[in-house]
This record gives structure tokens, sequence and C-alpha cells, in this order.
């Protein structure tokens, strides 16, 4: 008799850890697929090869994600350049046009500080993707965007930053290192490329 309730209580046991097991398992599973929900990542492939991933981040700048992840769905950015070049400030991009005055068709809330958006708390450090936008005009930003190559305080609360790069920094730094020429736009400013920086595709991943 000691025998069988031995016998049942071990099975019991191993059922109850099992269970446990099977449950944290899938409890894990479920938090990664979330996140990968909640932080959807954007791979940029440049043309020759070259790559960048990205991650980013909704609970700052919701509607900024979802405007840069229809566009990437959509095919948007590929064949698109860099246009604009500063080392060690940022590198710009996502304009149809190629020099800085084109857009996609519509045009977004800005969510920053200075525009009435106090949630977005996301630094301009090196990595830090943001959206640009036409001089004065808060809610002007569509479908270009830079990415940060140095840490620039000055532009925090003034943009909406709304992911980081997560791998790739050498191919930032590839872009970075571009020679470039006077603006076209701003005789002070050193920013046009002088040889072609093209995207091949921008992808959304994990979906």
């Amino acid at each position: 008799m000691f025998k069988a309730i031995f016998k049942k209580t071990t099975a019991l046991l191993l059922i109850a850890i099992f269970t446990v097991a099977f449950t944290s398992s899938c409890a894990k599973q479920g938090a990664n697929q979330e996140a990968a929900e909640i932080h959807p990542r954007i791979q940029f492939e440049m043309e020759n090869g070259d790559k960048m991933v990205f991650e980013l981040y909704p609970e700052y700048a919701p509607e900024t994600v979802n405007n840069f992840v229809s566009l990437t769905k959509a095919g948007f950015y590929d064949g698109l350049t860099f246009h604009r070049i500063i080392a060690g400030f940022m590198v710009q991009g996502g304009d149809p046009s190629g020099n800085g005055t084109g857009g996609s068709d519509k045009t977004i809330t800005g969510e920053f500080k200075n525009n009435g958006f106090a949630k977005n708390t996301l630094l301009h450090t090196r990595g830090v993707i943001s959206m640009a936008r036409g001089g004065n005009d808060m809610n002007s930003a569509s479908s270009q965007f830079f990415i940060m190559h140095g840490d620039q305080p000055s532009l925090d609360g003034d943009y909406a930053a709304f992911g980081k790069l997560i791998s790739g920094e050498e191919t930032l730094d590839k872009i970075a290192a571009t020679p470039v020429t006077v603006s076209d736009s701003n005789p002070d400013e050193i920013s046009k490329p002088t040889e072609i920086v093209k995207v091949k595709s921008v992808t959304l991943l994990d979906k």
C-alpha cells in the first residue's frame, strides 16, 4: 500500500513539474511573440549588401512607427537614397525626390515634447532613427527620416525619435564616411554625397 501511495505521489509530482515547465515555456514564447509585435524590427539592405536593423518603439511614437511600418510594407523606401550626410551628426534618407524636397502622400503629427507630445522621451543618441520635417511646421513629417551618427541633445523634444539601431553599426559608419560636397539647398552646409548611397530594400522582420 505504501508503494502504491509513493508511486501515485511521484506521478502527481512529475505531472506538476511538467505542467509548470510547459506553462513557463508557453509564457516565454508568448512574451517573445508579444515583444516582436510591440517592437517591430526593420532591416535596411544597401545596394552593396550591407545591412542595418532597427527596433522601433511605438510606446514613444505610435503614429510615427505605424507610418514607417506602412511605408516599409508598401515598398516605398526600396531604391531610395541617403541624400544628406553629415559625419558625426546624422544621415538622412526617405525622399523619393532624392534632394530633400519630397515625401509620401501624407503627413503625420509630430510626436515630440515641443509639439505637446510629452511621452516621447527617446533621446537623439547614436543609432537612433527619427523623423525629418519641414522647417517650422511641427506636423509636416512624411517619409523622410534621419539616423543619428552621433549624440545630439539639441534635437531632443523637437523631432520624433522612434527607434534605434540594434545591428549594423559598421554600415552606418560606412554611410557616414561617404564623401560630401556643398548642399544644393544650403550653401553653408557640406552634406551632399558625391556618390549615390542607395538603399536596395527596407523590410519588416518577425512577420
